[in-house]
Formats: C-alpha cells, sequence, structure tokens
C-alpha cells in the first residue's frame, strides 16, 4: 500500500499528467496472449511453449524472452503486426481489470490528464476501452515498438507538462527502463504481466498492489476522489 505520507497537500495532484501502459496494466489481455503464443510459434518457426514456460518466463526481460523462444530478431516486426491484427479481431474477447474505469473515471474526475502508449493500436486499445472510458484519454501514442517506448514518451512529456509533474505506469520492467531513460518518474503495477518482485529488483519510483493505490499516489486530493 503507499503510505499517507506520499499524498499531496492542499487537494494538489502530485502529478498533471499519467502514461499508462495498455495491456496487463488496464487490460487483462494475459489470457489472450496465452492462447496466441503456440499458434504464432508454429507460424514464424520459434519454441511453442507449455504452461510451465509461460509462467517461468513471465516478466523476465523481453529480450531474454526472445532469446529463449529463439525468435529471429528479422521477424519481430513481422511477428508484431501478425500479432496487432490478431488482437484487433479479438478485441471484444479483452476486458478491462474491474478496477480500470473507476480509477480512470478518478484520475480525470481530480483533473489529471490521462495517456496511453503501448505497442498495441489505438483502434484496438479504444475498443476495448468503449466509448465512456476512450474520450477520458486525452492522448493515445500507439504502434511502439518493442524497445521504442522511450521515444513515445518523449512525444508524449513535448506537449508542454514538466517532467517532474508526469509518471509512466505499466505491469514490465521495459516500462520502467524506458521511463527512467527519458527521466521520468515510473509506477510498477503488480497484477500484469512481470512478478512483483522482478519488478521490484528494477527500483520503481513507485509499486502499486492495487488501483486504489494508483488513485491515492497520483491524484492526491481529498479521501472522496475514486470513492465508492
Amino acid at each position: 500500500m503507499v503510505s499517507a505520507d506520499a499524498l499531496g497537500e492542499g487537494g494538489v495532484s502530485r502529478y498533471e499528467l499519467v502514461i499508462f501502459d495498455f495491456d496487463g496494466t488496464l487490460a487483462d489481455s494475459a489470457a489472450w496472449m496465452m492462447r496466441a503464443v503456440n499458434p504464432m510459434a508454429r507460424r514464424y518457426g520459434f519454441k511453442t511453449v507449455t504452461d510451465e514456460e509461460i509462467e517461468m518466463l513471465r516478466g523476465r526481460p523481453t529480450r531474454e524472452v526472445i532469446r529463449y523462444l529463439g525468435v529471429s530478431p528479422w521477424k519481430l516486426p513481422l511477428i508484431a503486426r501478425a500479432g496487432k491484427k490478431l488482437m484487433a479481431a479479438d478485441a471484444h474477447t479483452i476486458p478491462l481489470f474491474p478496477e480500470t474505469e473507476r480509477m480512470l473515471k478518478a484520475l480525470h474526475a481530480a483533473g489529471v490528464k490521462i495517456a496511453v502508449v503501448s505497442s498495441n493500436s489505438e483502434q484496438v486499445i479504444r475498443r476495448v476501452l468503449g466509448p465512456e472510458l476512450e474520450h477520458l484519454i486525452s492522448l493515445y501514442a500507439c504502434g511502439a515498438s518493442l524497445f521504442g517506448k522511450a521515444r513515445k514518451f518523449k512525444q508524449v512529456t513535448a506537449r508542454g507538462v514538466s517532467r517532474d509533474k508526469v509518471i509512466c505506469i505499466g505491469d514490465e520492467t521495459r516500462d520502467i527502463e524506458a521511463a527512467r531513460a527519458v527521466g521520468l518518474d515510473c509506477g510498477a503495477v503488480g497484477w500484469g504481466y512481470a512478478k512483483p518482485s522482478l519488478l521490484a529488483e528494477h527500483r520503481p519510483t513507485v509499486s502499486f498492489a492495487t488501483m486504489s493505490d494508483i488513485i491515492s499516489y497520483v491524484a492526491a486530493s481529498n479521501p472522496a476522489v475514486g470513492g465508492d
């Protein structure tokens, strides 16, 4: 849990802008990814995996996972495009996490701007969010490569928000690394792809066990914000 001394004073939000990752942070897309990985492996000639191997690889650095699967670097763009196409067709089957709606509405009500930076497509993200939530997002910076999030973060923060008023929140070690590369605070969530213990090793600015923790830490205003 986030401690009380992390909260802002006088009802002023700690941050003006939150940049969220999407898959594993706002959307519970793990089940879809597990269904998709072995068909993709057979199609593109890399290693198929068991449920035990998927759990073992959970949260490992992306480059380590790529090496384990035996994916040729030149195939990565092909695999990424095919994966996005498949996910677009299945977007209606991918749920948000149960608390995502409440959290996004609470941050928006507190006057915090929200952006999404993801390797997923904007079309898929908007479909999963649905019409009530997609308009709460001030900026979509989508289609980032596996290792291209730092560049996307730069694009988002070039729009006039002071960097000390921005936090990037994601569920993978590469989210932490990308935020740190451009000098931004980073929050790591414990319900996504990477195991909390692995994320802690990468020393994010803050770790979140629940979405209520995000509301408290980011909005940091009065107790009624995001309440039931």
